[in-house]
């Protein structure tokens, strides 16, 4: 991998950003994500189908596929690590095409979600696989926001600070995988 630039950008102007980012690019990402994994997937799958408000808002947002550990005593949150993306691919493009413009995560995304990154201008941002503890470093602050029931996998609104991440699936088509 051949990183091209290095791009220190606000989660309120990723959407403006991403035209100019390119697979491989690291980013250095701070403002607020949401994460969700597979079970609050299927709940706002559900939510949607009824015509349901989502927790957070789709446009313009960004998900970060993680279930976080317990937050030790004086810290926002436990290790923070991605989970694959591709457990989220039949989720994924109904979301991009409801306003979403990225996602986090690690692995490959199927045709499916490429196609919905590229039709849709987004972008798949890759985290480092195993480096939880480095994740959280970067996690100012964390608040359970949805599904508390799910334990890790509830909804939860993260402050991040300078996450670091690179383009894996740019909106030119571009990627890290292929």
């Amino acid at each position: 991998m051949v990183i091209t630039q290095i791009v220190h950008v606000h989660t309120d102007d990723l959407r403006r950003v991403i035209p100019t980012l390119h697979a491989g690019d690291k980013i250095l990402l701070s403002g607020t994500v949401y994460t969700a994994r597979d079970a609050a997937h299927k709940r706002l799958m559900a939510l949607m189908d009824a015509g349901e408000p989502l927790p957070f808002p789709l446009q313009d947002g960004i998900l970060y596929y993680c279930g976080s550990t317990p937050a030790p005593e004086g810290l926002p949150i436990g290790a923070c690590g991605p989970t694959t993306s591709g457990r989220m691919d039949p989720y994924t493009p109904r979301l991009y095409d409801a306003g979403l413009c990225a996602t986090i995560g690690k692995g490959e995304r199927d045709a499916a979600t490429c196609e919905a990154i590229r039709r849709n201008q987004g972008v798949y941002l890759c985290a480092i696989g195993g480096a939880g503890a480095l994740a959280a470093s970067h996690v100012r602050q964390a608040q359970v926001i949805a599904f508390d029931d799910l334990g890790c996998e509830a909804v939860k609104r993260l402050q991040l600070d300078e996450f670091p991440l690179f383009v894996a699936e740019d909106c030119h088509g571009g990627s890290l995988f292929r």
